[in-house]
């Protein structure tokens, strides 16, 4: 090999050495490994990996706020006597047996509404064996408890002036009859320890309890003694009422409510009696509602000062007849046809007491021409071809309810809605 030639291959195999990236291509008498291999100081990235990339680690959700702890509102329903005089018990008898069920629809969306439900039954239960009897010395059909319970009726206060007509096994009779209907009471009891507990009511809310106590007393027992002792009726005495709703609430009960069975018959003022015996009852702070009856006739609402927390205790003074056989006739008016359905509203804020914020009231009466039938006073005016009174019956019927009831609560119009599932019972202590 020529020196010209010798020297053209040494420049050559180095200009291939340098550009071996840029000119793969090019070739050589060099090892092939070496002109194949990229310089560490060229441009070209490194040799591919077979390791998979690591995932982007996701976020974690942010947890759903807790919402809010909201006020429970509730419902309570009353109303006036059912007193099953010898008339009524025979409209409610038919070929099929005894049914008051007819005789008590016409308030049924009002039952059916309300959270919790108290009525007052003033007769008690014929013992078993007995012949049920009306007026004057009472002794009701079983039925009829069993029909009030069917209604939706929760409770019953049985404190009255006749709660002894049937001597105690019409009163074990009475209670028997409302345990069997799964309905809670109290004003009579069956024994001392009976006797003690007030009635309580639970209703679960918004994942919180309301606890509603009941008590219940009579002014008198139409002469009669208590059955057996004085534990066996509750009489009125109202440091006893205090000392009953004190233990109540000490047993969590968060309201405690005081049917009163008291006052003049057929007489809408409420008597010197009633007015200091509420008016001890609100200065005790123990009482957050009373609920009036034994006058036959709607009696005035208002709201007396004093109540748990200073703000005020609101009572109805009577509510009325919510099933009887009287009108004018009977008793020289009729208003004693006439009945109160009271609505009080109850709130119970989170972390907080409850109260009775505010009661309502709608007007009922009976249509004695129609079989006893019950009916809403509103309604009836709505539908008068439904019964046997007139219009201008109906509207006068209203006014008794509106003169009676007076300016401090407003006149509902609607029925209330369920806010939850109903109340449980508590058996009281026996």
């Amino acid at each position: 090999m020529t020196t010209v030639r010798v020297m053209r291959f040494l420049v050559s195999a180095a200009l291939c050495h340098a550009l071996v990236i840029a000119a793969s291509g090019c070739t050589s008498n060099l090892d092939p490994v070496t002109a194949a291999t990229p310089s560490r100081g060229s441009s070209a990235g490194p040799a591919p990996s077979d390791r998979t990339p690591a995932p982007t680690p996701t976020p974690e959700p942010e947890p759903e706020p807790e919402p809010e702890p909201q006020d429970i509102e509730l419902t309570l329903l009353a109303a006036g006597d059912v007193l099953p005089h010898g008339p009524v018990n025979d409209s409610a008898t038919g070929s099929a047996g005894i049914d008051y069920s007819p005789l008590l629809s016409g308030i049924d969306p009002w039952v059916a509404g309300a959270d919790l439900a108290l009525c007052h039954l003033e007769a008690p239960v014929a013992p078993p064996g007995t012949t049920p009897t009306g007026y004057p010395v009472f002794a009701a059909p079983s039925e009829l408890v069993r029909d009030l319970g069917e209604q939706g009726w929760d409770g019953c206060s049985t404190a009255s002036n006749h709660a002894a007509d049937a001597g105690y096994d019409g009163l074990a009779a009475t209670l028997r009859a409302l345990d069997r209907a799964g309905m809670g009471h109290v004003g009579t009891a069956r024994n001392r320890r009976e006797s003690r507990g007030a009635q309580h009511y639970e209703l679960r809310r918004e994942g919180r309890t309301v606890t509603i106590a009941h008590l219940s007393a009579t002014y008198d027992l139409n002469g009669y003694s208590p059955p057996r002792g004085d534990w066996s009726v509750d009489l009125i005495n109202t440091r006893r009422i205090v000392r009953q709703a004190e233990k109540a609430r000490a047993a969590g009960a968060d309201l405690v409510v005081v049917s009163l069975h008291d006052g003049y018959e057929y007489v809408t003022e409420p008597t010197p009696h009633q007015r200091d015996t509420t008016r001890a009852l609100a200065r005790s702070r123990q009482v957050d509602l009373v609920i009036g009856h034994h006058a036959h006739v709607p009696q005035p609402v208002e709201r007396l000062r004093g109540g748990p927390r200073g703000d005020g205790m609101w009572v109805t003074y009577g509510l009325g007849n919510m099933l009887s056989n009287q009108g004018a006739d009977c008793c020289g008016t009729w208003a004693t046809a006439v009945g109160l359905l009271l609505v009080a509203d109850v709130v119970q804020p989170p972390g907080g007491p409850a109260r009775v914020k505010g009661v309502r009231w709608a007007a009922t009466t009976v249509d004695l021409g129609a079989g006893h039938r019950l009916r809403g006073t509103r309604d009836a005016l709505a539908h008068p071809d439904r019964g046997s009174l007139t219009v201008a019956a109906l509207r006068e019927r209203l006014r008794i309810a509106q003169d009676a009831v007076g300016d401090a609560a407003n006149e509902q119009r609607k029925p209330p809605r369920p806010t939850g599932e109903p109340p449980r019972v508590i058996p009281r202590d026996r």
